[in-house]
């Protein structure tokens, strides 16, 4: 495994084959994927930190969904990379679909876990709300955040039985950086949907059947409108698909990469 930092952004890269780009959601890092990394066997697996998240440092210009695919993009070209199946939770599902739009060449597939096409208009202020506290309170403000994300988007299984997932979430969401983490939040509030119709890739759109951020109605209609999509709906499960329910998804990618060659 060796860590880059390419276009301001840190990049784990492991494995030799076809590449796979890993692509976090809002509170999020590269370890998102650890949990599922044995569905990557035989493909170089290029795991990103989006800009002010973990350990990418926020830069000059703000953080914006559009930044996002811009910077991504100029980073795989760098890295020579021509074309990858793409993986995403979460906001950073939205960062794929965009750029499955905008740089078609680039994406050989779509693999989204915790989808959604952009936040709900009633979601947009409260991600905004979260942003003043993350910067007006610091770093007490990032736990009570992670406290509240730990209770209302993980399930009542992971609750009951998965104590060390709960303390994954939390960790993950602490170790952002105040700033990174209010500006990130407001380019998901300031997210628009892309027009997903015209994605023409293999994807598979995978939900918890306790899931509100990617509620499994909204993602079956999102699913609708992406010719030939697979929509998986996983039992037992909150919002933070790969750590909640590992195995299973590491499954679903495995079924998702076998049944594409």
């Amino acid at each position: 495994m060796a860590t880059t930092l390419v276009q301001g952004l840190y990049i784990e890269t492991q494995g030799d084959g076809a590449p796979v780009v890993c692509i976090h959601g809002l509170g999020g890092s590269s370890n998102n994927w650890t949990p599922v990394l044995g569905a990557f066997e035989g493909k170089r697996v290029i795991r990103i930190d989006l800009p002010g998240s973990a350990r990418s440092e926020l830069p000059a210009q703000k953080l914006s969904i559009d930044g996002y695919v811009d910077v991504i993009a100029a980073a795989l070209r760098e890295m020579k990379i021509e074309q990858a199946d793409v993986v995403a939770h979460s906001m950073g599902t939205i960062v794929a679909q965009h750029l499955a739009i905008r740089h078609p060449q680039l994406v050989k597939s779509l693999a989204l876990f915790g989808p959604l096409l952009a936040p709900p208009d009633a979601g947009r202020e409260g991600m905004r709300q979260r942003a003043a506290l993350a910067r007006d309170k610091g770093v007490a403000g990032l736990q009570e955040i992670a406290d509240a994300i730990v209770k209302g988007a993980t399930s009542d299984e992971t609750k009951a039985q998965r104590p060390v997932t709960l303390a994954l979430v939390r960790e993950s969401v602490m170790r952002q950086s105040p700033e990174g983490y209010a500006q990130s939040c407001e380019a998901l509030a300031g997210a628009q949907a892309a027009p997903v119709e015209q994605i023409k890739v293999p994807t598979l759109l995978v939900t918890g059947d306790q899931d509100g951020v990617g509620k499994p109605e909204a993602v079956q209609a999102m699913g609708e409108r992406i010719a030939g999509a697979k929509v998986v709906v996983l039992s037992g499960c909150g919002h933070w698909t790969t750590f909640e329910k590992p195995a299973e998804s590491q499954a679903q990618l495995q079924a998702f990469y076998s049944a594409a060659r």
